[in-house]
């Protein structure tokens, strides 16, 4: 077989963030999670709820959906990655996890538009959504073998960059030829296609089905150009690879600057992770936006995210990644409190006339930062987490942040949960964001902007 040129090969690991992304674009934030937030609340309103109760219902049983899913993905994250780093091979674990996507995604073509079956469409999502977040775990392993240490921001920019352009094309997709409006016709005015019946939601229902063929169709290239070559063998079995986690979290206490970046990072990825899955609810249940308004919404994001991480990217090769990082995040906590302080009738508590479309243009103006500033955040951050990676154990220090980044990734969801289910407003659910932002804020006052990677010798004596 022919040698694979580096080029290639980082255009092969590219890839996954362009097949991967629509799970988030798509199912998570801009089509499906908004779809089940309407159907969720239109189910209890017939139950004889109002519909600011029922509205806080549907956001409440969402959130728990993410939590349940967040809560497995945390635990398993790290062993995962241990015992990838153990065998040497990560392609056998893509590919598993890869499968759970594409079920998953694909079966959420049954969630019914009468509000019938919402549990079984949770378990579905939730199934995808596992197997697409294990996956991104092996996949960021990878990035250390890409390219030198001064060159990582700037490629993981990238990726994220080309993977919104990815989600970007594959949401317009489903706008223009598939997702119906209130009338039943796509945004330009067309029957959904393939003869999807619009009364049934068919055209909407039909994100699941086009998400699983769209990860199928464009891991194609990550699979023929990305080859492991990480460390090799260190192990067998499930025993060494608890032993090699086990190793790498009792030298967390000799290594401050991973240990308060793990943290940090645990808080403002939870938090980011709270506005990605609510953001399309809030805009659906607060503003009573229709879907195809919140996909607009979603493109306008999409295009943001893609410019705002290739333009952080080389932000991140200039200055570093930890000053990209805190700069994001005070942009997001501002963006919070915006979102916070409005709904259709009034913003930061001065009242507005019946009709106003300000709060529409205001958070339009939101989606940009959120898309811009959260797709920035996602790149600097795995920067600055290789820089802090074992060169011998890369995927089971990826684990370390994927179990960072989901071990709290229960909190947000059940805090903005619990939060709505108190005030019954599903605008004060978002509350708890900012908090865990602040923290996550707080914490990197004690990490190293260039990292410790260079103390895994030590540590590993």
């Amino acid at each position: 077989m022919a040698a694979i040129s580096a080029r290639k090969r980082i255009w092969g690991w590219y890839f996954f963030d362009w097949a991967s992304q629509p799970y988030h674009t798509l199912l998570v934030t801009f089509v499906f999670g908004p779809y089940f937030a309407s159907v969720a609340a239109a189910y209890y309103i017939g139950t004889g709820l109002t519909e600011e109760v029922a509205d806080a219902q549907a956001q409440t049983l969402w959130s728990w959906g993410l939590a349940i899913a967040g809560l497995l993905i945390a635990f398993g994250a790290p062993v995962m990655g241990a015992l990838a780093d153990t065998t040497g091979q990560r392609r056998p674990w893509i590919i598993g996890f890869s499968c759970l996507y594409v079920i998953g995604a694909a079966g959420i073509w049954m969630t019914a538009p009468d509000g019938s079956n919402l549990t079984l469409a949770l378990i579905l999502f939730g199934i995808g959504f596992i197997g697409a977040e294990y996956a991104l775990i092996f996949v960021n392993s990878q990035l250390p073998s890409l390219a030198p240490a001064g060159e990582v921001g700037a490629l993981s920019g990238s990726g994220f960059a080309f993977g919104y352009i990815g989600g970007f094309i594959a949401l317009a997709v489903m706008l223009l030829l598939f997702t119906e409006q209130p009338s039943g016709k796509t945004l330009i005015g067309l029957d959904p296609a393939l003869g999807l019946d619009a009364a049934q939601r068919e055209g909407t229902r039909f994100v699941g089905p086009f998400t699983a063929l769209w990860f199928a169709v464009f891991m194609i290239p990550y699979f023929l150009w990305v080859r492991d070559l990480g460390p090799p063998r260190q192990g067998r079995g499930m025993g060494d690879a608890l032993r090699l986690l086990g190793r790498s979290v009792r030298n967390l206490r000799r290594r401050l600057s991973l240990s308060a970046y793990l943290g940090s990072s645990m808080f403002y990825r939870d938090a980011l992770n709270g506005l990605y899955g609510f953001g399309g609810t809030y805009a659906a249940l607060v503003l009573n936006w229709n879907i195809v308004s919140v996909g607009v919404f979603g493109i306008i994001a999409l295009v943001s995210a893609a410019v705002f991480s290739w333009v952080g990217g080389r932000a991140d090769r200039v200055f570093g990644p930890k000053p990209v990082i805190i700069g994001a995040i005070w942009g997001l906590v501002l963006v919070c409190v915006t979102v916070v302080s409005m709904d259709r009738s009034q913003i930061f508590g001065l009242p507005l006339e019946a009709g106003s479309a300000l709060p529409d243009a205001i958070f339009f103006g939101c989606g940009v930062l959120i898309g811009g500033l959260g797709g920035t955040l996602q790149a600097s951050s795995r920067s600055l987490m290789v820089r802090h990676t074992d060169p011998h154990a890369p995927t089971e220090s990826f684990g370390l942040y994927g179990l960072s980044g989901r071990a709290t990734a229960f909190v947000a969801p059940a805090l903005i949960g619990l939060f709505t289910a108190i005030s019954g407003s599903a605008r004060f659910g978002v509350l708890p964001v900012i908090a865990l932002f602040l923290i996550g804020l707080g914490l990197l006052r004690w990490v190293q902007a260039e990292g410790d990677s260079e103390t895994w010798a030590v540590t590993s004596d």
